[in-house]
């Protein structure tokens, strides 16, 4: 049986003009600067992934969550294949840590304007339009 895509959740969240990014580490994009996200757990909605992986991932509380793009990512090294769905929360609390060090090994704000390099292919997916509506990004980042 052919491998099939699997669905991914990344979250977006700007503050005072700032992303919140984390590096990976010891998992697929390892090295790579991308935002909390994970995947999409059986019965779970969107919303309430991006929510619960934030809060994981970096002990940080979001809230008015809802849809900003789709991406398909095939990250073909690694021989895998997402769709992500790309959610919008507002930061409501907390001070960014590394809740799961494991999966990560920083996490920090940075510019909209100078966003670290490299990025993890999903983000840069959304970050270069190649996404569902294309402006997705763009319109997330002016809007803050």
């Amino acid at each position: 049986m052919k491998p099939r895509p699997q669905i991914g959740v990344g979250v977006i969240i700007i503050r005072q003009g700032h992303l919140l990014l984390i590096k990976r580490k010891s998992v697929h994009g390892a090295g790579t600067w991308s935002t909390p996200g994970g995947h999409l757990e059986f019965g779970e909605s969107p919303e309430d992934c991006a929510t619960r992986e934030v809060r994981e991932e970096t002990g940080v509380e979001i809230g008015n969550t809802r849809f900003l793009a789709i991406t398909n990512d095939l990250f073909e090294e690694a021989a895998r294949h997402y769709i992500t769905l790309w959610i919008q929360g507002e930061y409501r609390s907390g001070t960014p840590a590394i809740e799961a060090p494991y999966e990560m090994s920083a996490v920090d704000w940075f510019k909209l304007e100078s966003l670290p390099q490299p990025l993890f292919l999903s983000l840069r997916n959304l970050v270069d339009g190649n996404s569902h509506p294309r402006n997705a990004w763009r319109e997330a980042s002016l809007n803050h």
